[in-house]
């Protein structure tokens, strides 16, 4: 009879939590003094999200927080990353400070607290005051300062009682889609000021990590960068050459200078000729960008795969889904790449491949290319077809095997040497999925947004199981 493979247990001391971010959740958008975001603009745009979608309301978690803040302790998780709405702190992006928001998080923090919860604050998840946003967002450079000044004031509110700081979430989708391909907020399609939004966001990141130090002494600071491995769609020259420039622009134009200080060759001259951009780099930016880290944050959902333009026809002969045209968006169009699928892989609603074992090989590309250094999976998660089953259960089989295989791929990276200190499921509950609006769903928590009623799913009760057991068990 054939017997069940023994649990695996993870180290002492590994993290085991799950993330939110502002404007997904917090929904309340005119409570307590809180100033407009490009969020708050782009999503009221026509055309810009999903039915027209705003995250006006959403899961509601601001005037939910006292039983979110149950919900969490229920779960069990160690640890639980949130994001600080910039507007609800300094409406206007500088100047005085809101103290009713403020006071929010250091409610959200001591009750976290309260709990056993460990709070990780991420000071940047895309919700740029809009005031800032006018006088030329990321693309300009005060905005770095400002954000400094703002990390100061957020620091020395929370203090010590943050276990983390992640300085920015993602800052290539705040750079890329916000301000190359226009698909999120502000909804612009330049690439120059995408190159040169990528180097404001990273000199902000630079100055927040030495606000947050010199306002905590001790304070364990890092960076949120989602990261994922791109492959060629096949040997040839042209193929390969497509996805070296994919991942630069995906990986390596963002771990270079924050883990060594020099900005990609190959991308500097591939963006040479975009104005404007690198020509923003002033002396002794790269040395504030590398500013030492106590963690890196890496956000992973799946692998790419890529062929030439040119190579689209012979991709689609050896069995890939193929677009039926070469992409048009500015940031693909001037990569000269097309992501394919291979066959024989699931794909989630968002159209993402699941394959865990990428992630196992994208947590060794960080340490065999950047260095041995403390990691945390601080996103990962999948979208369902979720519903509520006459019986009012949530039933997510899917999501349970998505997360254990992921699970089990963090232990094999473990067992490969890599230091992954930490596991964040996104997302604690359903809510605005950006572009997606709320057609979407990757929550642990079911969240009717009429109500704003919680329902645990079958994936939350399968999470706090491991979390007790301290080991993915088969």
């Amino acid at each position: 009879m054939p017997t069940e493979p023994p649990a695996r247990g993870f180290p002492e001391g590994f993290l085991f939590g799950t993330k939110t971010s502002a404007y997904q959740v917090e929904g309340s958008v005119d409570a307590g003094g809180r100033g407009a975001s490009i969020w708050d603009t782009f999503s009221h745009t026509p055309g810009t999200t999903f039915h027209g979608d705003t995250g006006d309301v959403t899961a509601d978690h601001y005037r939910h927080l006292d039983q979110d803040l149950d919900l969490i302790g229920e779960l069990g998780v160690t640890a639980y990353c949130f994001s600080v709405a910039w507007s609800r702190v300094q409406p206007l992006g500088g100047g005085p400070v809101n103290q009713p928001g403020l006071d929010f998080y250091r409610r959200l923090v001591d009750g976290l607290r309260r709990r056993g919860v460990m709070p990780v604050v991420t000071l940047f998840h895309w919700d740029l005051p809009q005031a800032l946003e006018n006088a030329g967002g990321w693309t300009a450079r005060d905005t770095a300062g400002r954000f400094a000044d703002y990390a100061a004031i957020v620091a020395g509110a929370l203090g010590p009682e943050v276990g983390m700081w992640a300085t920015h979430n993602e800052p290539w989708c705040a750079a890329w889609i916000g301000y190359g391909t226009g698909n999120h907020a502000p909804g612009r399609r330049d690439l120059g000021l995408a190159v040169a939004a990528t180097h404001h966001l990273l000199l902000g990141h630079g100055r927040a990590v030495q606000a947050i130090r010199a306002a905590v002494p001790g304070a364990q600071v890092g960076i949120d960068l989602n990261l994922l491995p791109v492959r060629p769609a096949s040997d040839h020259d042209d193929d390969r050459a497509a996805a070296r420039r994919a991942d630069g622009n995906l990986n390596r134009l963002f771990l270079d200078p924050v883990l060594r200080g020099e900005y990609p060759a190959d991308m500097l001259a591939h963006y040479a000729r975009h104005r404007p951009g690198f020509e923003v780099v002033q002396s002794g930016d790269l040395a504030v960008i590398a500013e030492p880290l106590d963690f890196l944050g890496v956000n992973f959902y799946g692998p790419m795969t890529v062929c030439a333009p040119t190579r689209m026809a012979e991709a689609r002969a050896a069995g890939y889904w193929v677009p039926a045209a070469p992409p048009t968006d500015p940031l693909n169009a001037d990569l000269r790449d097309v992501e394919v699928h291979r066959p024989g892989f699931e794909r989630t609603p968002m159209d993402w491949e699941v394959e865990p074992g990428a992630l196992t090989e994208l947590l060794l590309r960080v340490r065999d290319d950047y260095g041995p250094r403390p990691l945390h999976v601080l996103e990962n998660g999948r979208a369902s077809d979720d519903y509520v089953s006459p019986d009012g259960e949530v039933r997510d089989p899917e999501r349970i095997a998505y997360l254990a295989g992921h699970l089990g791929a963090v232990l094999d990276a473990i067992a490969a040497g890599v230091d992954v200190r930490g596991y964040f499921v996104w997302s604690l509950m359903d809510n605005f999925e950006w572009g997606h609006g709320f057609s979407k769903r990757f929550g642990l928590t079911w969240v009717d947004y009429p109500s704003g009623t919680r329902i645990p799913k079958a994936s939350f009760a399968w999470y706090r199981d491991i979390i007790r057991a301290h080991a993915l068990t088969p």
